[in-house]
């Protein structure tokens, strides 16, 4: 598992911020750009009742991901997904228009292509549901 430094610094300040929008009912979340997977297993775990979808365009990540699922025991976490924001939604691991409560990217958009950001908000426009929220840091 990788654990990168500054993942484990701003967990606590990004739950803190998440927790607004959790809400007491079932989430849908995909999150972006999931990276070691630290952060998606920390909020998956802090907020159980969401669907958490991790993804990342890095097979290593995808591994790191899978690992610090059953590392933390996180059964409301799925296993992470390929997925390239640059490309349409519509390769998005089957996600349908309308279905997703949050969108999470964290610590992409600063360091990825502009297309990359371009296609999460696209994507964005398409997949959050009324009222959806795209979250993003870094």
């Amino acid at each position: 598992m990788q654990a990168p430094a500054a993942a484990e610094r701003n967990k606590g300040p990004i739950l803190a911020v998440l927790r607004e929008y959790a809400g007491p009912g079932a989430l849908q979340v995909l999150e972006v750009g999931a990276g070691a997977g630290l952060h998606a297993a920390y909020f998956a775990r802090a907020l159980p009742r969401t669907r958490w979808q991790p993804s990342d365009i890095d097979p290593r990540a995808l591994r790191s991901i899978t690992a610090y699922a059953e590392a933390m025991r996180v059964p409301n976490m799925l296993p992470p997904i390929l997925l390239d924001v640059s490309q349409g939604w519509e390769t998005w691991g089957g996600t349908q228009p309308a279905t997703l409560d949050l969108l999470v990217s964290i610590n992409m958009m600063h360091i990825a292509e502009l297309r990359c950001t371009e296609g999460l908000f696209k994507g964005a426009g398409v997949l959050l549901k009324p009222g959806g929220v795209l979250f993003t840091y870094g």
